[in-house]
Parts: C-alpha cells; sequence; structure tokens
C-alpha cells in the first residue's frame, strides 16, 4: 500500500474518533513509513529537524505516544525503537523478527502461536490484552552474507 494512501487512511481513523492527526505527527509517522525499518526517538528528532528546527525531544515523544495510543506503530522493546504499522485499526497479536546484523524488521501474524498462548494463560486464569514477541537471528540476507564471507579463501603472505 503506498504511504499516500496509509496517510490518509491515518487521517480519516483519527477523525472518526475525534482525535487530531497534526502535521507533526503525520511527518513523524511518515518518516517512520519512509524508513522500512526501526527507528529510535532521537534519530527520529534528527530527521525530523530537517523540516521542523524548533523540534524537541519532548516534541517527538508526545507524537509516538499518540501514534502507539492509536495502534500506527509499534514500540521495539529491546531495542527501545519504533517502527510503522500498516494495519491499524484493529486488535491483533504482533510478533516481530529483528535482524541482529542489518536491523531490518520484520512483522509477522503467526495465529497458531496466539492461540498456543491464549490456552495456556487460560489455563492459569490469566487473561492476555496485548502480546509482543520480538525473535532475534539474522535475515535471510545476512545469512547469505555470512555463509559467503566465510568460504573465501584466506591467503597468507
Amino acid at each position: 500500500m503506498k504511504h499516500a494512501t496509509i496517510i490518509s487512511k491515518a487521517r480519516a481513523y483519527c477523525d472518526k474518533r475525534g482525535a487530531r492527526f497534526t502535521p507533526l505527527r503525520e511527518k513523524v509517522y511518515q518518516i517512520l513509513l519512509d524508513k522500512h525499518g526501526p527507528m529510535g526517538a532521537y534519530d527520529l528528532l534528527d530527521n525530523l529537524k530537517q523540516t521542523e528546527s524548533s523540534a524537541k525531544p519532548a516534541t517527538v515523544y508526545r507524537a509516538l505516544d499518540f501514534l502507539l495510543d492509536f495502534s500506527f506503530i509499534h514500540r521495539l522493546e529491546s531495542t527501545n525503537a519504533f517502527v510503522a504499522c500498516h494495519h491499524f485499526g484493529c486488535q491483533h497479536p504482533v510478533q516481530f523478527l529483528i535482524c541482529d546484523s542489518c536491523g531490518d524488521v520484520a512483522e509477522i501474524q503467526s495465529e497458531g502461536l496466539q492461540d498456543t498462548l491464549e490456552k495456556q494463560a487460560k489455563s492459569h486464569g490469566f487473561k492476555v490484552s496485548k502480546q509482543t514477541i520480538e525473535a532475534h537471528g539474522l535475515c535471510a540476507e545476512c545469512q547469505l552474507a555470512e555463509s559467503t564471507s566465510c568460504e573465501e579463501p584466506v591467503h597468507e603472505s
């Protein structure tokens, strides 16, 4: 889906709920959409300052809080970074595959995992209200690069 379409849907989603999708909130969301990967708050601030010279850390944190509240973004707990979500407006379990080499993040949906968690929680008298799982490892490209670099012969002088 094109970013302009996602932004338009986000505006409509906020309008429907009586919330203001301010130009600043939109810019922060747009930065995350354009990044195609995780960004920390200070990286966002540096990027935002290119067009909003008066932006401060509190400005970014307020925008991030809003975007999190409306499920436009996700927070990666293990890296303290944020990624855009393209399917907001619905409550969904979240699982991330995070590459420790290049930093790429893939959001996946595993219904089997959710069902297993729900069953185990229920057996303990627990009700899950939110679920985020982060798995760290290497993406396909980094695995290939790693295996290729291991195959190169070592030349002695």
